[in-house]
């Protein structure tokens, strides 16, 4: 994969893990837990749609709508993991 994709990719995960904070709300330790979990999400989709061979949004060779798809997921999974972990904690 070309240098400019991969930054498109990591650009629309950050952005979508920044978007997320804001909606949820949190310090910085969710931040930054919510743009691991997009960076992972967004890769994993990536990945899924290109070993599929589905095309869906593309921008190049980035499978820019499955790795969407797939940092919502992941985004929505972080956040109800530090959910369990604050219940714990109490």
């Amino acid at each position: 994969m070309p240098v400019p994709s991969i930054v498109l990719g990591i650009a629309i995960s950050i952005l979508l893990g920044a978007l997320f904070h804001l909606w949820k709300d949190g310090g910085l330790g969710k931040l930054l837990l919510y743009l691991v979990f997009s960076l992972i999400g967004f890769y994993l989709g990536h990945s899924l749609a290109e070993s599929l061979g589905i095309s869906f949004l593309d921008a190049g060779e980035l499978h820019a709508g499955f790795g969407i798809l797939g940092a919502i997921v992941a985004l929505f999974l972080g956040h109800w993991i530090s959910l369990i972990q604050n219940q714990t904690q109490r």
